[in-house]
């Protein structure tokens, strides 16, 4: 009995915590979309006096700078870590400190105090698009607007990195990161909580070198379902990921007496302490002593930022990995073996992975980047016997200092003795985290429920090459307003394409269709489904998952109109599943991930709503 009352404390204990976090969460939104709101019309104001900038980019440069919170220096939001320059407004302005003194810059060009350009968010979006523009004129003249794609060049000058006029291949990588940054938040389109970027499909080929493309793993081009291979002499698309990939180099002959030719730079080679990961060299460690935990910081920046600064600081501070928030891309900076200097007394023993994002903004907590950073963590606990991802904290967030025992082996910035950070913060999950990182057999897994965002799918129904007859304007939003279980659901309002008579075969990508992105999936005994309501008649659904061979797409399965029905399908059962990008019609992996789910009709020219909600896997 004691046993039993103990569990129940401890369910309930969740419960309540889970709905303190939904009950912040409601709050934050309610608080933020009449500021997005206005953040809108300075956008336009913004266009009409800069009409070289093309649309969209503006609200694309505020998502991956702020993700649409106007930051303010000496509040929580903007709390300084490991030394970084404070961003400033909803564009995340830099003020000198290290980088570039872009609102001193701004306020030359305006005529306008500097401060002003700090505080007021109308003027800070006018400091941005004048400083993009000065970049973009450099490039494009005076007379004709440019494209996206055209425009790359000048957003990698226009960000805010290091302002030492020596070039390195480290500053380089950095500021592509941030070009392409702000084109993928375009090319996947954002519609959530207030935030609107229009979704504009980017021809990645015409802003990036391949040898870019690969080492940014850009989505080169959609998938064309007639061809599920595309070839050039050195290149060629990986099906299952739809990134570009080099061949594999042939085996030259050796002429005697002649070297190989060493690349001039590391920078985008695979890490060889971690697979998935990127390296990129920091300079900053020393020799560590051992390994017994795991620091989850947030980096109080971007991405991009974050790996300039660690290359590049007075502070000599660094982390191991940095891990990327719209689709958990991760780079190491630090190698295993050596100490970070992240986490002061305590570098010795731990190692860092710091997240983009702000403490003050559950925005930039994805379900890409938990699952990819749980995933590093499962590494290091298969990699080291003193750290066990069992002994990870699994308690409610802290907004402060709240030091834990050296016995938990996985923890925040935040719960070590001697620090005054208050990282990762109020809005990591830390209950979810420590599911991720010791996942059980018999049990169910949520993969998605919409409860605070739109979770793995981050990109609008026409985002992928592979769907036919729905417009680009169709989207897929968070929606409170009719769900299944909680208090919200997605929802998926579909459109037709006028221009094209074709039945409507729509993939709604999970994790933009890279496989990295999703949570594994076991096949033993497995089964995965959703709950799903169509406001319309003649729909039905699908799924497709990542086989070690390929993708395979489910048989489909046709839907009421107006009530919610729970689908799903075996991974065992190879009658339910056929071939389709490279695919054999059976999933034979024993660790499979979700792809996409797939809605099909007969064309119509009449809007379709299709709800979906609690999205799972079950053993």
């Amino acid at each position: 009995m004691g046993c039993l009352l103990a569990s129940m404390a401890v369910a309930g204990d969740v419960s309540g915590q889970e709905q303190a976090l939904d009950a912040r969460l409601r709050v934050e939104e309610a608080s933020l979309r009449p500021q997005r709101l206005a953040f809108q019309g300075y956008f336009r104001e913004a266009y009409a006096r800069y009409p070289a900038i093309p649309a969209g980019t503006l609200e694309a440069i505020a998502f991956v700078q702020s993700r649409w919170l106007h930051l303010q220096p000496g509040t929580a939001q903007a709390e300084s870590h490991l030394h970084m320059p404070l961003a400033h407004g909803v564009m995340g302005l830099y003020a000198g400190g290290g980088f570039a003194d872009q609102v001193g810059d701004a306020a030359r060009l305006l005529g306008v105090p500097a401060a002003q350009i700090k505080r007021n968010a109308r003027l800070n979006v006018f400091a941005a698009a004048a400083l993009l523009d000065r970049e973009i004129r450099k490039d494009a003249g005076l007379v004709v607007r440019p494209t996206t794609e055209a425009i790359r060049p000048a957003l990698a000058r226009y960000a805010g990195f290091s302002p030492s006029p020596r070039k390195s291949q480290v500053e380089d990588y950095a500021r592509t990161s941030f070009a392409f940054d702000v084109l993928l938040a375009q090319d996947r389109g954002i519609n959530d909580r207030g935030v609107v970027v229009p979704e504009r499909a980017i021809a990645w080929e015409r802003a990036f070198a391949p040898q870019q493309l690969i080492t940014l793993r850009a989505p080169l081009v959609r998938l064309d379902v007639t061809r599920d291979r595309i070839e050039t002499a050195n290149y060629t698309l990986d099906p299952r990921s739809e990134t570009l990939v080099a061949k594999a180099p042939q085996p030259a002959l050796a002429t005697p007496g002649v070297a190989r030719a060493q690349p001039a730079t590391d920078v985008g080679i695979l890490s060889t302490d971690y697979g998935p990961a990127l390296w990129v060299a920091s300079p900053y460690y020393h020799a560590r002593s051992s390994y017994s935990s795991v620091t989850i910081h947030t980096a109080q920046g971007s991405y991009a930022g974050t790996i300039s600064w660690f290359r590049s600081n007075p502070y000599s501070v660094s982390a191991h990995y940095v891990i990327r928030s719209s689709d958990g891309q991760v780079t190491q900076m630090v190698r295993n073996a050596n100490a970070a200097h992240h986490v002061g007394a305590h570098n010795g023993t731990t190692l860092g992975i710091e997240h983009e994002g702000y403490v003050n903004n559950s925005s930039w907590y994805t379900t890409a980047m938990y699952n990819s950073s749980a995933a590093l963590v499962r590494n290091f606990c298969s990699k080291y016997s003193a750290i066990s991802c069992a002994n990870a904290y699994n308690g409610p967030a802290h907004s402060g200092v709240v030091v834990l025992p050296t016995s938990v082996d996985v923890k925040g910035h935040q719960h070590y003795s001697s620090q005054d950070h208050t990282d990762p913060g109020i809005n990591w999950n830390w209950r979810h985290y420590y599911t991720l990182l010791n996942p059980t057999s018999g049990t169910t897994t949520i993969l998605d429920t919409f409860e605070s965002s739109v979770g793995h799918f981050t990109t609008g129904p026409a985002y992928s090459g592979s769907t036919t007859g729905i417009a680009a304007t169709s989207s897929a939003t968070r929606d409170c307003s009719i769900r299944k279980g909680g208090s919200c659901s997605l929802r998926v309002l579909l459109k037709d394409n006028t221009a094209s008579s074709a039945a409507w075969a729509v993939r709604l990508l999970s994790g933009t269709g890279n496989p990295g992105s999703n949570t594994a999936l076991t096949r033993a005994n497995g089964q995965v489904g959703f709950w799903v309501y169509a406001a319309g008649s003649g729909i039905s659904v699908g799924l497709g998952i990542d086989d070690s061979d390929g993708t395979e797409r489910s048989t489909s399965k046709a839907l009421a109109a107006n009530a919610w029905t729970w689908v799903s399908w075996s991974l065992t059962d190879a009658g339910q599943w056929n071939a389709w990008v490279n695919g054999n019609g059976a999933i034979t992996a024993s660790s499979v991930k979700l792809d996409a789910i797939w809605l099909y009709r007969a064309q119509t020219a009449y809007d379709v709503n299709v709800y979906v909600d609690d999205v799972r896997a079950s053993h």
